[in-house]
């Protein structure tokens, strides 16, 4: 398989080679469960079925899931497992969907397990949760994956995606994405407000309400906590201040968003345990 899913296009072929997320020929997963911390429509009453894979297209030094994201945590799985996994958080877990977090390396094998399992008569809506850093080509391909489309805007200087998250072009690729999938799935756009980084916040937004639409759902996140490498690098040692999230949501009002959901600035307490880093490899529900 020569990989060109992600804007980085490493074109390695993957049964012989790693490109930068260090994916392989069989899909990786961390861990799956129901999932009852998502927005409200993705959420629903059941729960929403997560896969968790591992390595990442990205490198946040922030990730609070870099045991697996950064370090590939997890097990390797055959396609027919994935289905099984699939089928039990359908089956077994009556979950609302299936929330595909992180899972641009491995579209071809879902896509495989997807078939399998619709031939079983089994479906349900494809969440696809992911850094917003995505091909519009690998979009459009892999579209019957993409139900829901739950992306991040992270940064609207490319810079500072170089500095964070070792990706150069993000605000190109995150912003084309975040375009198709307002015009080709129910989008949710999610925005974590970084310390000292504020400002690019209030960018997204503007730039979300004067080029795609201010009826688009936004979840403002206050809940950064330092993590990973992030407790070495200033400012993202520490949390966001009230001043600075206050700023961002005043920000959101003014341009007009008011679909959406406004997280209570005390989730960035810091004594609070990092779901990522303390989470263990295994089949349960996440809450």
């Amino acid at each position: 398989m020569v990989c060109e899913l992600c804007p980085r296009r490493c074109g390695v072929d993957r049964g012989a080679a790693r490109g930068f997320c260090g994916a392989g020929a069989r899909p990786r997963v961390f861990r799956w469960g129901l999932h009852f911390g998502e927005e409200p429509p993705v959420t629903g009453e059941r729960g929403s079925g997560c896969v968790f894979f591992s390595r990442c297209t990205m490198r946040c030094i922030y990730c609070q899931n870099s045991p697996w994201s950064w370090k590939g945590e997890g097990e390797d799985v055959a396609v027919a497992r994935l289905a099984e996994i699939m089928r039990g958080l359908a089956i077994d877990d009556k979950a609302e969907n299936w929330n595909l977090v992180s899972p641009t390396p491995y579209l071809p094998f879902i896509r495989e397990a997807a078939q399998m399992l619709k031939a079983e008569g089994i479906s349900l809506p494809f969440v696809w949760n992911s850094s917003g850093y995505e091909r519009v080509e690998t979009l459009g391909e892999y579209r019957e994956l993409c139900d829901w489309a739950l992306f991040d805007l992270r940064y609207s200087r490319n810079e500072t995606a170089s500095e964070l998250s070792f990706a150069p072009d993000y605000v190109e690729a995150s912003r084309s994405a975040v375009k198709w999938a307002a015009e080709n799935a129910r989008l949710i756009v999610r925005i974590l407000v970084l310390p000292g980084h504020a400002d690019e916040a209030i960018e997204n937004l503007a730039w979300l309400a004067t080029e795609v639409s201010s009826e688009v759902p936004v979840s403002l996140m206050s809940q950064f906590t330092p993590a990973y490498l992030a407790k070495e690098h200033p400012p993202l040692d520490r949390t966001v201040t009230h001043d600075e999230y206050e700023s961002v949501t005043a920000a959101a009002a003014d341009f007009g968003f008011d679909a959406g959901w406004i997280q209570d600035y005390s989730a960035a307490d810091p004594a609070l345990a990092l779901l990522g880093e303390n989470m263990a490899p295994a089949h349960g529900t996440v809450r």
